[in-house]
């Protein structure tokens, strides 16, 4: 705990596999918000909601107007259901988007849709809208310039941009995966003031260094990488061992 003058400040802090300042002790299933804006890049998001069901987790998701439509023209998604999706795991599709793989063992259809919860980006006054809604942490991907500003000054004006906000204020784990190339000096300080508030800026570059052979293998990187900021373990090959 820091304190300043007569207020009193609660980092953020991860003990084992549990994070809460209020002490969560082994909730099951750990709770996260995934947010979607129109940032190319919906392998990204689709392998990181993919990957957080299949840990067992409990996902909030949260799209954006233009995410809806970035999932639309790059995956073919439609509808925001697990099926549609994630065809790829559920060999509802026999084509698989650019970016995911398609699973050889399927799983079960009925206890991955009981742990996603699809929130429109209109209703702000959706649960994940309140600071009282314990979860583990929250992430926009990919996250594009328009949704970086509006995060960075708070502004509230969908459920998108009000969780993120609430994220913030309550000291949680706000993964913000900026998509878009090059960066102005807007994007620049947009960062700048999110970094200081507490967010965590993970802009969408996948690393070169493990030999990625292909797209899927560069998503991959990415989703890694994501899953270890908010604390979820994984068996991606993500790793440098020298």
């Amino acid at each position: 705990m820091l304190l300043i003058g007569s207020l009193q400040l609660y980092p953020c802090r991860w003990v084992g596999d549990d994070y809460d300042r209020r002490s969560m002790t082994n909730p099951a299933p750990r709770k996260f918000v995934l947010g979607v804006t129109g940032a190319s890049g919906a392998a990204y998001a689709l392998r990181t909601l993919e990957l957080l069901l299949e840990a067992g987790a409990e996902v909030h998701l949260v799209v954006s107007d233009y995410g809806r439509r970035l999932l639309a023209d790059e995956a073919g998604v439609k509808q925001l259901t697990v099926t549609a999706l994630l065809p790829h795991v559920f060999g509802a599709s026999d084509e698989v988007p650019c970016g995911l793989r398609r699973r050889t063992q399927v799983p079960d259809v009925d206890a991955w849709d009981t742990r996603l919860v699809v929130h429109p980006n209109k209703d702000v006054g959706a649960v994940i809208a309140s600071g009282s809604f314990l979860h583990h942490g929250m992430v926009v991907i990919p996250c594009s310039s328009t949704s970086l500003g509006a995060i960075a000054t708070g502004a509230g004006s969908n459920l998108l941009t009000r969780a993120a906000a609430v994220t913030l204020k309550e000291r949680r784990p706000l993964v913000l995966c900026h998509r878009e190339t090059p960066l102005n000096l807007i994007d620049i300080e947009n960062m700048r003031t999110l970094a200081l508030a507490g967010a965590i800026n993970c802009p969408t570059n996948p690393g070169l260094y493990l030999g990625p052979k292909s797209v899927e293998d560069l998503v991959d990187f990415m989703a890694g990488k994501v899953l270890d900021l908010l604390g979820v373990e994984h068996g991606l090959k993500t790793r440098w061992e020298g």
